[in-house]
């Protein structure tokens, strides 16, 4: 945490402006920075008064039990971010609300409200809008595949590649939503798209999108390890 606050300027950039005059491929590292570099911050706080809370003899929930570069679904990814608010959220907002019945419903004012909690700004609201829009067709496409079950080793294959392709385009949809909501804001968002279509751009979305799919088949396997240490290690 000392390392990156001394020698890099995530943050810096994106309070500043200055990613104005830098090329998409470099704002896209200043908001992997920046995402990365709170979920750290968030990490050492928490797990620092969960441990004098542990050694006062007190168990208290895990906000941050998984990594934020292991994650390949938005609905994991929230509940693996602070996840004592994620549990309270659930409780006292998303069952009242109707649950898995009306989710595609109440999301919006699950995620609207969770950007007002933290402050009444246009670039969290636009952040939380944004994550909704990208989390409606990841609902939706789970809903209809999950009784879906290939039998072929040819049909298993096909699904986890569609499944990998389905993960890189979650993880490219999660890092546009915290570009808009955590450096570049929604002033910013025409620029950038404006930026990215142009043709100097597709050699950089081409390379995104192969290391994302590269990160989401090694996740698929540190999964499978973790379900059957036998298997994936024989």
């Amino acid at each position: 945490m000392e390392t990156m606050t001394h020698f890099f300027y995530y943050n810096a950039f994106a309070i500043s402006g200055l990613w104005r005059q830098l090329s998409p491929f470099e704002i896209f590292i200043i908001g992997y920075g920046v995402i990365n570099f709170i979920w750290l911050k968030f990490l050492l706080i928490w797990r620092y008064f969960r441990f004098w809370s542990l050694v006062a003899g007190i168990e208290t929930i895990e906000n941050m039990p998984n990594c934020i570069n292991n994650c390949y679904s938005l609905e994991s990814f929230w509940k693996s971010w602070h996840a004592s608010f994620n549990k309270w959220i659930v409780r006292y907002m998303y069952i009242p609300l109707g649950g898995s019945r009306k989710k595609l419903f109440n999301v919006w004012i699950i995620f609207t409200f969770v950007a007002l909690w933290h402050d009444l700004d246009w670039k969290l609201i636009s952040w939380a809008w944004l994550t909704c829009l990208f989390l409606i067709p990841e609902i939706v496409i789970k809903s209809s595949v999950a009784s879906f079950t290939p039998r072929s080793a040819t049909g298993k294959f096909v699904l986890r590649e569609l499944n990998a392709v389905a993960g890189t385009i979650t993880i490219t949809c999660l890092m546009v939503a915290n570009l808009v909501g955590y450096v570049i804001g929604p002033s910013g968002t025409s620029w950038l798209i404006s930026r990215i279509v142009q043709k100097d751009c597709f050699p950089l979305l081409g390379f995104v999108f192969f290391s994302f799919y590269v990160a989401v088949k090694l996740m698929f396997h540190i999964r499978d390890a973790k379900q059957n240490p036998r298997k994936c290690s024989s």
